[in-house]
């Protein structure tokens, strides 16, 4: 018998609104940072500069204004959630690199480009944040919190490659920190579903994942243990299995504890 489908972890939405404003403003202000130096070096992403990349978080946060905009689907309940739209990505990475590309020819100031975005954002943010309004979505309709939480992930990734790209520190805010890390913590128990492996990221998320004998009192035969940061760079493909573990990064003890053929999560 498969394993039970877990029940959706809930969000405050008063405390994701506030963690979208606060990385929408952290970003603009390190985009404005950035020389033209830095909007030239790679930004870790294949084929983007830094430029390109900022480029794509400006069409990240004017995503929300702009699917907010648009007539609501015909539908009166969700069709896609946070891990449809996890799973799903991959599907779709093409098309938003060719917009991306072609968007970053036309922009000559990506950083004016994030001002506008984050102006458009601001007079949305309590509809962004509603459970009761849903979004035309390409993957379905989906709730317009949902959506936001996809733009908290969007937004503590890319940042984090903006500060490793630019060799800048950047800071993250800590609920959106805690909600990318336990979404992707969630979308790996959904990918890899069992409970032989108790994968553990302090302070925010332990999740139990991987087919095998069942794990139900006392310490687990198989656990990984790793930072927030470590396991959403892990999660979304920056950093490597072998690379974390061989630095220290990573603690992973049991013959199950190898998790390397399930990430990454988020491509």
């Amino acid at each position: 018998m498969p394993p039970a489908r877990r029940k959706p972890r809930s969000y405050d939405p008063a405390r994701v609104r506030d963690a979208l404003a606060a990385q929408v403003e952290t970003v603009r202000t390190a985009a404005h940072g950035c020389t033209a130096e830095q909007l030239a070096l790679d930004s870790g992403l294949p084929g983007w500069d830094v430029h390109h990349l900022l480029v794509h978080i400006a069409q990240q946060i004017d995503a929300v204004p702009r699917l907010l905009a648009e007539p609501a689907p015909t539908v009166n309940r969700p069709e896609a959630d946070l891990r449809t739209w996890a799973v799903s990505t991959a599907a779709v990475a093409e098309e938003l690199d060719a917009r991306t590309r072609e968007e970053a020819v036309r922009t000559k100031d990506p950083a004016a480009s994030i001002d506008v975005a984050a102006q458009e954002l601001e007079p949305v943010l309590e509809m962004a944040v509603r459970e009761d309004v849903l979004l035309p979505h390409p993957f379905g309709a989906m709730r317009a919190l949902d959506f936001t939480i996809t733009r908290l992930v969007e937004l503590v990734v890319h940042t984090d490659d903006l500060a490793r790209a630019t060799s800048s520190p950047v800071r993250l805010d800590r609920y959106a920190l805690a909600s990318v890390v336990r979404l992707l913590a969630d979308v790996l128990a959904t990918k890899a579903p069992g409970r032989s492996v108790e994968v553990r990221i302090p302070p925010f998320a332990v999740v139990q994942c991987v087919e095998g004998p069942r794990h139900t009192r006392g310490t687990p035969a198989n656990v990984v243990e790793t930072d927030p940061l470590t396991w959403f760079r892990l999660a979304t493909g920056r950093v490597p299995w072998s690379r974390a573990v061989a630095s220290g990064a990573i603690s992973a003890s049991g013959p199950r504890a190898d998790l390397s053929p399930h990430l990454p999560v988020l491509t």
